[in-house]
């Protein structure tokens, strides 16, 4: 009934990427949090120290919403996406302190998203995975914004889904995908590796890495250099832009992992038709 009526299909589809931005807002706020504190509480181990007498933080799924502020309890009907932030005028029924923009942003992002990959691909099994790629890619984008950190508790599973979907050639070969997956983490750390001789600073994190290995698992080997243009090529717009117009001091480091993910999601909705225009246009194809 849904792939035959289109309206309700994208209804539904909107209503289930609002509802997903929540959750990713939770992701990108606690996840970093409770890998903080596993990361000391194994150290403590490791070093044999006294465990630190610290409170867990709340986890992602049982825990209820709360103000950080004042800790009051967020009913269900304010925390409808994007409309209890608009009829709250982005402040806490509590304590009248703002909630930070970041919420309705993600969840519009992620609602509209969602929305644009179904009617593109369909209700078919690459749509509903290539949905469950971005909201992986939208969570790991806001929480190296917040913390120049992806996890890999995100990044490894999206990595193997990848590979697992292409064993049926859904968004390329296997063999495409397994050499992208190699190909995608050595080239960076190749990288890596020659601007820290040259200069004996790191240029970027491992887990960048990952992503870009991540997104060989899911669109081949092919991809890569679209992939790695599109991302550098914005990251040094947006840079230059930072440190012209804000004065961003040079040595703050910028996270490079947002600019990946969004050339990645470029490429799974465009790649071929970007890729075809380019060897059309240098007469290569």
């Amino acid at each position: 009934m849904l792939a035959v009526n289109q309206p309700v299909l994208l209804a539904l589809a909107t209503l289930v990427g609002l509802a997903g931005g929540s959750f990713l807002n939770v992701v990108i706020l606690r996840l970093p949090r409770r890998l903080h504190f596993e990361w000391r509480q194994q150290c403590n181990e490791l070093l044999e120290q006294k465990e630190l007498a610290l409170e867990p933080p709340p986890d992602l799924v049982f825990t209820p919403s709360h103000c950080p502020q004042c800790k009051k309890r967020i009913r269900w009907y304010e925390n409808i996406p994007v409309l209890s932030w608009l009829v709250l005028r982005g402040r806490c029924s509590g304590c009248g302190k703002s909630i930070s923009f970041q919420y309705p942003v993600v969840e519009l992002i992620t609602g509209v998203l969602t929305v644009f990959l179904i009617a593109h691909y369909g209700l078919t099994t690459s749509g509903i995975a290539a949905v469950a790629l971005t909201w992986g890619l939208i969570a790991l984008s806001g929480i190296d914004l917040r913390e120049q950190l992806l996890p890999d508790v995100i990044i490894f599973p999206l990595l193997w889904l990848g590979l697992l979907l292409n064993t049926q050639a859904m968004f390329t070969d296997l063999s495409s995908a397994v050499i992208g997956a190699v190909a995608g983490y050595m080239s960076l750390w190749i990288v890596f590796q020659l601007f820290r001789l040259l200069t004996g600073k790191e240029g970027m994190g491992y887990g960048d890495f990952k992503l870009l290995a991540m997104f060989g698992a899911w669109f081949g080997w092919q991809m890569l250099p679209l992939i790695v243009v599109l991302s550098s090529f914005v990251g040094a717009v947006v840079g230059i832009m930072l440190v012209v117009l804000r004065g961003r001091d040079r040595n703050i480091p910028i996270p490079f992992g947002p600019y990946l993910a969004a050339a990645g999601w470029i490429a799974m909705v465009w790649g071929d038709q970007l890729l075809a225009g380019y060897l059309g246009v240098s007469g290569i194809g």
